[in-house]
């Protein structure tokens, strides 16, 4: 058993599972969780290293979802939390099902903040601790036929910019927050965007690259990083660009049948 111990939310595929590697190539033992089998398997291939890891199917939209993670971590203390959960909904907002947006909403917002507090609360009494939040530029874009994904990092970028402040006496406490763009994973096709210019780029951010960025940041005690030059200077643009022209701009990447444009 390693003296080290992070907990990767999301870890089934993409950013969590790259995070997850990263975590015990340097030497972390593992609690990994998503809400899909398929986390089972990822737990195995991180095995492989060498590392113990212990794996949770567990819906974090919910309280219990998390309760079900906090207690599978056994009291142990928490080192390292990589809060990587999230899910995206595309197409226009007034088609879409209430159970469905709020999925966003809780998962995103709700899930996060209920964890993160849990967590923090430990590492801000010992003075110990990292969390790495994955956040997003879109959260500087105003999301059309992306509304409540783009709305719910949004908060998620203001949120951690606001906690960072307030636990600012914690020195040994670290939050920062990984922005990346659109990256190589599942988020698409689960979102029902596989039919937009965005869902079909073949020009995203590799996952692995983009956990680096949010890994190296992290220990380099950064309050946030942008992954990618080209998503750095989306951000850029985003600060002196109307709002009106960046959901405009949006609407051509995410608006249902854009796919062949």
């Amino acid at each position: 058993m390693s003296d080290k111990f992070a907990i990767v939310t999301g870890a089934s595929t993409g950013i969590g599972f790259e995070l997850a590697q990263l975590a015990v190539e340097n030497g972390y033992d593992l609690l990994v969780v998503a809400d899909e089998a398929l986390i089972n398997d990822a737990a195995a291939d991180f095995r492989r290293n060498g590392a113990k890891v212990d794996a949770v199917e567990a819906d974090l939209s919910t309280i219990e979802g998390v309760d079900k993670l906090l207690a599978a971590a056994n009291g142990r203390q928490i080192d390292l939390l990589c809060a990587n959960a999230g899910h995206g909904l595309g197409h226009a907002f007034l088609d879409q099902r209430v159970p469905d947006w709020r999925h966003v909403v809780d998962t995103n917002i709700t899930g996060t903040l209920y964890l993160m507090q849990n967590v923090l609360k430990d590492m801000v009494a010992r003075d110990e601790g990292k969390i790495l939040v994955t956040g997003s530029i879109a959260g500087f874009i105003p999301g059309s036929f992306q509304a409540v994904y783009n709305g719910s990092k949004a908060f998620v970028d203001s949120f951690t910019d606001a906690l960072r402040n307030e636990i600012k006496e914690s020195k040994g406490v670290t939050i920062t927050t990984l922005m990346p763009g659109p990256v190589e994973t599942e988020f698409f096709d689960r979102g029902d965007m596989m039919d937009t210019s965005v869902g079909v780029n073949p020009n995203k951010s590799d996952p692995a690259d983009v956990a680096k960025d949010g890994w190296d940041a992290l220990f380099a005690g950064k309050a946030s990083v942008v992954s990618g030059w080209k998503n750095k200077i989306e951000v850029a643009m985003a600060h002196v660009t109307p709002a009106a022209v960046l959901a405009e701009r949006h609407r051509k990447m995410a608006e249902p049948g854009t796919a062949d444009q």
